[in-house]
Parts: C-alpha cells; structure tokens; sequence
C-alpha cells in the first residue's frame, strides 16, 4: 500500500528483487518519471518535482543500491538492468506509458529503456548525458579529480568538492552557498556503498547506445549545460545528431548540476516537451534493444 510522507509525496516499493523504492506527486496532468544520476538520491530532482507536480504526475525512484533501493544479490549489474528498474516502477504504478527524463548516469539508463520499448515513453529528454561507447565518458582533468574527491574524500570535504563539481566558478560566487549546503545535505545525504558505486562505474564504462540511437522515433529534448566539466558539452551535441529530430536546449552558463541551477528554464522547457508530445501517438514497434 502506498503511504503518504508527509509532504504530500506517496511513497511505495517495485514487488520483487531487487525491491526499488519509488514516489508520486500530482494527481492530474501527464505522467513523468525522473531518472537520477551516479551515486545520487532521486529527491535531487525536488526543483523539477515541485514545478511539474501541480499540472503532471510525477513519478521518481532511487536507482538500485542507492537511498531506499535494494541492491539485489548480483554484485555488478548494466544499464539495461536498471531500465528494466524504470519498467519495474511504471508497472507498479500502472502506467502503461509516460515521459521520461534523465540526468548524467539516468539519461544513460533512460536511453536503454526507451530502446528496449518505445511503446512505453511519450518523450524522451536528456540531460547532461552521453551515448557511451569508445571515448564516451572522458571528463575533463578538473572533472575528473572533483570526480574522485566527491566519492573518495571524508564529508566533510565532500560537498565542497561536489559543488565544484555540479556547478562553475560563476555561478557559486553568486548563488546562496549557505542555501546550496543545506540542499546537499539533505538530498544527498550518506555516501552510497562502494559496492554500488563500483557497480554503477561499471554500468556506466559498459554504456553503448550511439549505433542503435537512429532507430528512436519519440520526440526527444537533448539539455546542454556548456559549462560541464563532468560529461563534456560536446556529447550533448552527438546525441542531437544520432536521435532523429531531436531537439537542444543550450544553457550557456550551466555546470553538470543544471537541474538546480537552471531549474526554470529546464521546466518551461520540459513542459514544453511533454505537451507537444502528449499530441504524438507512441511508435507502434515494441522491442529495439
């Protein structure tokens, strides 16, 4: 039975294993599901959540090992295997259908659900992501040592890093760093286990979805942060080439952490997408994957 947080979110659990921990907002409206990225907790999403929640249902889960999710017996897993995670969810909200929207390791993961059934996603909306394969996932020098120092230093140096790493110099000079702290503790909170951390690295080196991405008929929105030091800008640009018809949204002075730090725009332009894809009926052709 689904129980209410507290916060007008319902919270329940995917019936068996692993067990992936899920929540709903909004009562009306299209369904969207939001996939977070690597080593991170789904309530990330709480600027899209609460600008999309009073004219969508909106659905979002922590990814296997991570928050509330189980990690199931295997000790390594793919991407394809958290895809099937997403079906799991929409399954146990009885969704047959709904529009799916990733970020950095989710937009990995939402690539591979859509590929396994077009069917079941109205749009499709890639942020900060990349299609993987030979030179996939190289961040820059800067990227790749914040990368290191968020789930290898103590926590009491971690965020420090982390805000280096989501966000740019600019941005960070400007914003409420006060503010900003508060939200990582609270959303991100306990580092998730080395294990699952292991698993999701391996996932996402394994991560290959460019020689299959012409075949996806959904209406697609590519967000491009152009100052990402973790996922280079340009992998935004491939994946505008590889998907028929897919659209940009270029955000100039946007880091990796885009979703919070340009959360207005994201979601006019999210809502955007979902109404101009609530009028375009679903590919007929299930399984591409």
């Amino acid at each position: 039975m689904r129980k209410d947080t507290g916060m007008h979110d319902q919270t329940d659990v995917t019936p068996g294993s692993p067990r992936i921990r899920f929540w709903r907002a909004g009562n009306q409206g299209p369904r969207v599901l939001l996939v977070m990225g690597f080593g991170m907790r789904g309530d990330l999403w709480r600027p899209q959540i609460e600008g999309l929640k009073d004219q969508h249902q909106v659905a979002w889960l922590d990814n296997r090992g991570i928050g509330e999710s189980e990690t199931g017996s295997r000790r390594s897993w793919t991407m394809r295997d958290m895809a099937e995670d997403v079906f799991r969810v929409m399954d146990a909200l009885d969704w047959p259908s709904a529009h799916l929207v990733g970020v950095s390791m989710g937009g990995m993961i939402v690539q591979e659900t859509t590929l396994l059934d077009q069917r079941r996603v109205q749009t499709l909306s890639l942020i900060a992501t990349h299609e993987g394969g030979v030179g996939g996932w190289f961040p820059t020098p800067e990227g790749f040592r914040r990368f290191l120092q968020v789930n290898l230093l103590p926590d009491e140096r971690r965020f420090e890093a982390l805000q280096r790493l989501l966000y740019p110099a600019s941005y960070l000079e400007t914003c409420d760093r006060a503010q900003l702290q508060e939200r990582m503790q609270a959303q991100v909170g306990r580092r998730a286990e080395r294990s699952t951390l292991l698993a999701q690295l391996g996932a996402v080196l394994r991560h290959r979805t460019g020689p299959r991405l012409g075949q996806v008929r959904v209406p697609t929105l590519v967000v491009k942060p152009e100052q990402d030091i973790l996922i280079h800008p340009r992998h935004s640009d491939r994946l505008r080439r590889r998907i028929p018809h897919a659209r940009m949204l270029e955000l100039p002075g946007a880091g990796h952490g885009a979703v919070f730090q340009c959360r207005d725009e994201i979601n006019d332009e999210l809502r955007r997408h979902f109404q101009e894809g609530e009028s375009i009926a679903p590919p007929t052709h299930a399984r591409l994957g």
